[in-house]
């Protein structure tokens, strides 16, 4: 059943046909007609309340018709998560920072939920999955401690307003010490810092590296902290580079978030799955509300590698490969059928799946056909096979998100 997705024009997304949003639901939907001033950020598939998707031949939203037709479902996920789609399906389009976030395990959204209705507005986790449709950047996780320690070497612009004896400690350690509950305390007393102070810090910082040569720029952020600064003057979460692993991912390549580990999306397009939920605790680089309180006591403080944090599929066959994370409410599979292939029957699962096409030209059938093109998507239900055809002499290429039951 093709579906009718919704469109999330959020000041950051990339503008008009930049947007590889903006090209897909163009594509997808000849009467869509793309603003070249709209920043066309998200589009949601999936039953969110925030987007829902609707039946197009029916005429009525997905979480409607599955009030009615149990067997869409399927009976492992609706033992498992009742009667809805427990996963809901992006694409994002990036021009500038996402906020720099993290979000909660799910016993900790309940009491969120419980305690702060107007903030956290469900009761459910969030764990994440990006895979880079472009060139994708982001920041993930805390870098490995002797990287922060290099850093706060060379900035006194930074260690001069946290607290001497937290940035003292922590220089101090060996680098094969535990430094998580230090690090703690330092981006504590970064997160209370007055915002003036930080606006000051950082003028300051820019001032003294835009003299610099390139190489010491380089190997100072320079030009990711300007360009930050730029969107979000005097933000605290521009510091966020020297404790956060500053990560490049090309195309194809994938970083799941787990509860607590914190995050920002900077620039770049994406296909993203997660857990149906928006509870999100930010830390920076947003006008939003920032809850440090909750964000400073819930985070992952470990250090990581930027290779522990790619997140690597399994090939199932030569036509397909599956990200399976450590979760129940998701897994993403990539599709990819060149024209010299035989039409490729997806392998039978026992989860719905909705699943869009991201190129190529073709058909795609469960019963009856329909035309294949960028920005097309399906819902299929469980225990249900879709056949992808491509078109002579191109390819398609599809991702399909199920439950990970």
């Amino acid at each position: 059943m093709e579906l009718q997705c919704k469109v999330q024009t959020y000041d950051w997304g990339k503008v008009g046909s930049e947007s590889t949003v903006a090209k897909l639901v163009a594509s997808g939907d000849q009467n869509f007609v793309v603003e070249s001033s709209t920043p066309y950020a998200e589009l949601w598939m999936g039953t969110h309340p925030n987007g829902p998707s609707l039946i197009i031949e029916r005429g009525i939203l997905l979480s409607e018709y599955l009030k009615d037709n149990h067997d869409a479902i399927g009976p492992v996920v609706k033992n498992k998560f009742g009667i809805t789609v427990p996963f809901l399906l992006k694409v994002l389009s990036i021009r500038k920072a996402l906020s720099i976030q993290a979000h909660p395990n799910k016993e900790h959204a309940e009491t969120l939920h419980k305690k702060y209705p107007d903030m956290y507005k469900d009761p459910n986790h969030k764990p994440e999955l990006a895979v880079a449709l472009t060139p994708f950047e982001a920041l993930c996780g805390f870098r490995i401690l002797p990287e922060i320690k290099k850093y706060l070497s060379q900035l006194p612009e930074l260690t001069q307003i946290l607290a001497k004896e937290s940035v003292n400690a922590l220089l101090s350690l060996d680098d094969a010490e535990d430094g998580s509950g230090l690090l703690k305390q330092v981006f504590h007393d970064l997160m209370v810092c007055e915002k003036q102070v930080i606006a000051s810090s950082l003028k300051n910082f820019l001032s003294r590296l835009e003299k610099e040569a390139p190489e010491t720029q380089s190997s100072l952020l320079y030009p990711l902290i300007k360009r930050l600064h730029d969107d979000f003057p005097g933000d605290v979460g521009c510091w966020a580079p020297f404790f956060m692993n500053y990560m490049q991912l090309r195309p194809g390549q994938a970083i799941f978030l787990k509860a607590n580990l914190p995050h920002a999306y900077l620039s770049g397009d994406c296909v993203e799955c997660m857990a149906c939920s928006d509870n999100v605790v930010r830390a920076g680089l947003t006008p939003k509300h920032i809850d440090v309180p909750t964000l400073v006591g819930m985070l992952d403080y470990s250090p990581y590698s930027p290779e522990q944090l790619l997140f690597n599929p399994k090939i199932e066959d030569e036509n397909s490969c599956i990200w399976r994370p450590p979760v129940p409410d998701f897994a993403l599979v990539k599709i990819r059928v060149e024209d010299q292939d035989e039409p490729y029957n997806t392998i039978i699962r026992p989860s719905p799946s909705l699943i869009i096409i991201t190129s190529g030209r073709g058909e795609v059938c469960d019963t009856l056909p329909v035309p294949a093109r960028p920005g097309v998507v399906v819902f299929l239900k469980a225990s249900r096979q879709l056949t992808l055809t491509p078109a002579e002499g191109d390819h398609l290429e599809a991702y399909q998100a199920i439950c990970n039951v």
